[in-house]
């Protein structure tokens, strides 16, 4: 696993694309609805790049997701969080586009930011 400056650094020595800010805010959003399916240092580094940008808005998704995050990361979701973590996902994977977010992915380790082998 990349440590934690090593992330931050990268993240903050680029212009962050609001499309990626998106994909960062959907793989967040996977990750608290239990359907992610990257490694556990992969994500822990997408972690690491989503407190970098916690309030920025991406070009499709804010606050709202922001919100919801934060109050997901800040205890035990309940059953009726649970419904709006997943609802929100199932929105987030339908308005960024499977290439975009393999793009953004393959970004990421070809910066080495992300092993080769994590899936999102």
């Amino acid at each position: 696993m990349r440590n934690t400056l090593f992330v931050q650094r990268w993240y903050t020595s680029r212009q962050q694309d609001p499309v990626h800010i998106d994909c960062i805010i959907t793989v967040m959003l996977k990750m608290l609805d239990g359907k992610c399916k990257m490694s556990e240092s992969g994500k822990q580094v997408m972690e690491i790049l989503y407190d970098c940008l916690q309030s920025q808005p991406g070009k499709l998704l804010g606050a709202a997701e922001h919100t919801l995050i934060a109050e997901a990361r800040a205890g035990k979701p309940d059953e009726q969080a649970r419904m709006r973590i997943y609802e929100q996902r199932l929105l987030a994977e339908t308005m960024i586009s499977r290439p975009v977010m393999k793009a953004f992915k393959a970004m990421l380790r070809a910066e080495g930011v992300i092993g080769s082998g994590a899936a999102v």
